[in-house]
């Protein structure tokens, strides 16, 4: 008696439609993948120009250091009174300039503070000095 042998099939796997599946896959996840830019400081600052002299009277000092006491003019303030603070000064005078200063060490997140304060407060003229050296 004669046995017929089978051939042996080699295993494979369908790859005719991996190429569809990898392209479906990429626009799914192209679709519901949410990415956020960051937006950062809405800031409009001026065009670079000639300096002008400011009267000491329309400018307003804000001075941050290192451990995150807010100083506004002589007296030291609480972050979340500035825009209080601010909204007075300019309904007093509304030519006046915040100058926001910092030094070396100070913490982004009390500067990011300030800066809202007088965003809420309607500060149109907001001056960001250079910090020390």
């Amino acid at each position: 008696m004669l046995v017929n042998k089978r051939k042996k099939r080699k295993a494979d796997i369908p790859t005719a439609s991996q190429a569809d599946l990898a392209f479906l896959l990429l626009i799914f996840f192209l679709v519901t993948t949410n990415i956020d830019s960051d937006k950062g400081l809405q800031l409009v600052l001026p065009e670079k120009g000639q300096e002008t002299k400011v009267r000491a009277q329309n400018i307003s000092n804000i001075l941050i250091n290192a451990g995150g006491l807010v100083m506004m003019g002589e007296q030291p303030i609480e972050v979340r009174l500035i825009a209080e603070k601010a909204r007075q000064m300019i309904r007093e005078n509304d030519n006046i300039i915040f100058s926001v200063k910092t030094v070396r060490g100070t913490r982004y997140d009390v500067y990011i503070d300030v800066l809202d304060q007088l965003k809420m407060a309607n500060a149109k003229r907001i001056s960001i000095a250079e910090p020390e050296q």
